[in-house]
């Protein structure tokens, strides 16, 4: 029996975050890093009970609030999704500065609450407007983001030809044009996106190793992010999907992903600083990025960047799971 798992459902840009509020386990100290271990090892169950069916559903998306180990930290989030745990989520950061704000986790500040999020890439900085007592837009900087791979190219069975970089911001994503793989933004089906970009991720995954600097548990490929082609400058939106985890689609700019996206640019000379530019997910929403600052990343030359979206409540609950329920347990149909 399992129960009194209370959650505050959010979304950011369209993209889910079932934030976890109270109901799991008290976990051992130690870094972010180490907490993220021990969940995926100790505590994975519940990762399926509240992400997968029938709570939750494939593309279901997860922030579990953890005792922070920096001091500087107001809180700690450990993130969830339909295969694992990621290490930066920029929708669910957009999220967790607006309700750490509401819930008065930090003081409120007008005209701007600063929450410092320590995620599993790092301390990440969000900043909350707030106007009359009310939270609004939020925006965040990200950790060192650059790009590790630049015009890597092979023939991916079914597609042809692929070019494509790899950038980390926050987490790896593999960046394609996705005129590449005959897929057309309002023309093509959401599935062939969802196809293309997740062969692409295992094609990427089995044939480049990636590293990071800091440590080789962010060293992994998160997904891949298929784009128009266009840089969002002159107030015209580039569109972007990210699929990522096992084929998850976000539904928001994904804000790890244009943070990745803008290191890339950046190393390639196509933005400067302080540039804004205009990034929409394939169901509408929109971000705004810019670089924020130059810096490194261990041997490579990096960025922070600043992401801002709006995030809005959807509900809240509390979860349950009777002896002999089987299938309450957590399943997937596609």
């Amino acid at each position: 029996m399992i129960d009194n798992i209370a959650v505050v459902d959010m979304h950011t840009g369209g993209e889910p975050v079932r934030i976890v509020t109270s109901g799991y386990p008290a976990m051992p100290p130690g870094g972010i890093l180490e907490k993220r271990a021990y969940v995926r090892d100790n505590l994975d169950h519940l990762r399926r009970l509240l992400m997968f069916e029938p709570r939750g559903h494939a593309d279901m998306y997860g922030a579990l609030l953890v005792e922070p180990h920096l001091p500087e930290a107001d809180l700690a989030v450990l993130f969830m999704h339909n295969e694992g745990y990621s290490t930066m989520c920029g929708h669910a950061v957009v999220a967790l500065g607006r309700y750490a704000v509401d819930q008065g986790l930090v003081p409120a500040r007008e005209p701007v609450t600063t929450v410092n999020i320590e995620c599993p890439c790092g301390l990440v900085r969000a900043d909350v407007e707030v106007t009359n007592g009310k939270t609004g837009a939020v925006s965040f900087e990200s950790v060192p983001a650059f790009l590790h791979t630049r015009d890597a190219s092979f023939d991916l069975p079914g597609f042809g030809t692929v070019s494509f970089d790899i950038a980390y911001g926050g987490a790896f994503y593999a960046l394609a044009n996705a005129v590449q793989l005959g897929l057309e933004f309002g023309r093509s089906r959401t599935r062939d996106f969802q196809d293309a970009a997740t062969a692409l991720t295992e094609a990427v995954k089995a044939a480049i190793p990636l590293d990071h600097p800091d440590d080789p548990d962010l060293a992994f490929l998160y997904g891949s992010i298929l784009t128009d082609g266009h840089d969002g400058s002159g107030g015209v939106a580039t569109r972007n999907v990210c699929v990522f985890a096992d084929a998850q689609i976000d539904r928001s700019p994904t804000g790890s992903g244009v943070t990745a996206r803008l290191a890339a640019m950046h190393a390639r000379g196509a933005v400067g600083m302080g540039e804004e530019r205009l990034f929409e997910s394939i169901a509408g929403s929109r971000f705004t990025g810019s670089v924020a600052s130059e810096t490194r990343a261990g041997g490579y030359d990096a960025v922070t960047v600043r992401v801002s979206g709006r995030a809005h409540y959807t509900g809240k609950a509390e979860f349950m799971l009777e002896d002999g329920d089987d299938l309450g347990r957590g399943f997937l149909l596609r």
